[in-house]
């Protein structure tokens, strides 16, 4: 039986292969969409995925719009890297898909509310839709099998010496959901940057033949040009879709259990993800932490979904 899944996503370049892999695997059944302002502002991550659903020809996909800023702190969309649309490079058609008409909290509780299995929600951007939701509806918890999140690192960050871009965006609302005591995954930048946009892997891309193929293929060149710019990487990582990944073919992706706790108040480390593998802290695990990726196994899956999509 597929996973049914909602993603909560920031869309946002490698946002846009995320919701391709959830639609077109078979592994994974996609019940819903929910935005929140990250990459872009909200309006703009919402208009993303109304473009990138309806291009690839996905439909009966809800798609709603979610928090426009972080909890406590203002929203710095990372312009610098996805452009001030937040999916810079190709020209954007205009979609005819409408967002559902609820909000995002609404959206995820109709969900969970429906009959069959408890859902995984896979999130792509800075927790604040599902902070939100952990504070609005703690009784429908057991209803979530569990949190995928694509952010944080055991290592370095991107966005300060320390810090992941989601987290560091909204490091309270990761606090909460991690608080929440549900079954949590951390695919971080120490995973995801192994997942690279080589010019093989656009070269694969490309040769798929359909439009949403060429329109990949205009995203990673241009994610590519801002990140050698940005960060000295003429091969972008290609983050989002790994966390995806894992629940359409858990064996790609290694975890292990381990601590996360997330700093808040840093003068230099705010939305750091300290993860404690080593078990220094003596504190128990209250995650799971990524640790490794099947990087050829990865792409042959993202290029399933392309050619599952045409």
């Amino acid at each position: 039986m597929p996973t049914p899944v909602i993603l909560d996503c920031d869309p946002g370049h490698d946002d846009v292969f995320a919701i391709w892999l959830a639609a077109a695997n078979p592994e994974i059944d996609l019940r819903a969409i929910t935005t929140v302002g990250g990459n872009g502002r909200l309006s703009h991550t919402t208009y993303n995925a109304r473009v990138v659903t309806e291009l690839a020809g996905i439909t009966g996909v809800p798609i709603s719009p979610g928090a426009d800023a972080p909890l406590e702190r203002p929203l710095s969309p990372a312009e610098w890297i996805h452009g001030a649309n937040a999916l810079g490079g190709p020209e954007l058609p205009v979609p005819t898909v409408e967002a559902d008409p609820r909000t995002a909290i609404e959206l995820i509780r109709d969900t969970l509310d429906a009959p069959g299995e408890p859902v995984t929600i896979v999130a792509t951007g800075p927790l604040t839709n599902l902070a939100q939701f952990v504070r609005a509806h703690p009784e429908r918890l057991s209803r979530i099998r569990e949190i995928v999140w694509m952010g944080g690192s055991t290592g370095r960050g991107n966005i300060t010496p320390y810090a992941e871009f989601n987290a560091w965006t909204d490091p309270e609302a990761a606090a909460i959901v991690l608080g929440s005591g549900l079954r949590f995954t951390m695919i971080g930048l120490n995973v995801t940057h192994q997942a690279l946009a080589t010019r093989e892997v656009i070269a694969r891309i490309g040769a798929v033949g359909t439009r949403a193929a060429a329109f990949g293929v205009e995203l990673l060149t241009f994610f590519n040009s801002t990140y050698e710019i940005d960060q000295g990487m003429p091969e972008g990582p290609v983050h989002d879709p790994v966390a995806m990944a894992l629940v359409a073919r858990p064996a790609l992706v290694t975890t292990v259990p381990a601590r996360i706790d997330i700093e808040l108040r840093g003068t230099e480390t705010a939305g750091a993800t300290s993860v404690d593998l080593l078990n220094k802290l003596k504190r128990p695990p209250n995650a799971h932490v990524a640790t490794g990726l099947d990087v050829e196994g990865f792409w042959d899956l993202i290029e399933d979904a392309l050619r599952a999509l045409s």
